[in-house]
């Protein structure tokens, strides 16, 4: 997942879309004069704003519909949130609304917009770079200890695991469909996948996982349960999955029933 570091905020669509219809209703009555129309406009407009939310220090429709928007800019603004001066931010939206003139013109609010995107990218990588080499370390230490646990075996690419139920059906292929139930965890023992969870197995091919998954569900008879610990270079690698849960270089841990091995569509 990927998300934006600057988010530009705009007002509700909903809220604009409601104030449009309400003029495009009252215009189209049959028969209705310009003059008409803006009186049913204005009568909708005091219906509504007689009816506003009673919400204590915010008085009016415009105090209400002007602080649902601020709260809006802010949640946009959650990732960038140390690197703002909200009085300073206040004083742009202020400016911006008005007819005053601005403390910066395009051209510079377009350089800082760069030097700013420059800098947050650089201490984005600074931060992914550190993560990974932590991450690297503690991983090879953790499965070198691992390793020499009872029940736990490792196989030529580094692959561990461990029986907790050995199944009696066959073992399916590099291209079969599978079912599966499954829980994927960090070494923290945070969970960031649950088909348990979500209160459905998964079905999918062998060919469309990480190698990890590829070769561990290939050793499992149908009706097993297994546990893996997967080292990243057969999992996510270096860059783990950019703005998710797996970070660069992680090992993970993944507890895997093998419900069925499901012929494919079509076939």
């Amino acid at each position: 997942m990927k998300s934006d570091l600057i988010k530009r905020a705009s007002a509700p669509a909903s809220l604009l879309a409601v104030a449009a219809l309400s003029l495009a209703v009252a215009a189209c009555q049959p028969g209705a004069s310009d003059d008409s129309a803006a009186d049913k406009a204005d009568a909708t407009a005091e219906a509504a704003t007689d009816g506003a939310i009673k919400i204590e220090g915010l008085a009016n429709d415009r105090e209400q519909v002007s602080y649902m928007i601020g709260l809006d800019i802010a949640r946009s603004l959650e990732e960038v949130k140390d690197e703002i001066d909200a009085d300073t931010l206040s004083k742009a939206i202020a400016t911006g609304l008005s007819d005053e003139k601005p403390l910066m013109s395009e051209d510079q609010a377009a350089q800082v917009r760069e030097k700013f995107a420059q800098r947050i990218q650089a201490e984005r990588i600074a931060e992914m770079m550190a993560t990974a080499k932590k991450n690297k370390e503690e991983g090879a230490k953790f499965l070198a200890e691992n390793a020499t646990k009872e029940g736990v075996k490792t196989t030529e690419s580094g692959l561990q695991y461990q029986v907790i139920t050995e199944g009696k059906g066959d073992r399916p292929s590099a291209d079969s469909m599978v079912r599966v139930h499954y829980k994927g965890t960090l070494l923290d023992g945070e969970t960031f996948d649950s088909s348990y969870e979500r209160n459905e197995p998964a079905v999918f091919s062998l060919q469309q996982v990480v190698p990890g998954w590829q070769e561990g569900i290939a050793l499992m008879p149908v009706g097993s349960k297994y546990r893996f610990w997967i080292p990243s270079e057969l999992g996510y690698g270096e860059k783990g999955t950019p703005g998710g849960p797996i970070g660069p270089n992680a090992v993970l841990v993944f507890e895997v029933e093998l419900q069925d091995i499901v012929q494919p569509p079509g076939k």
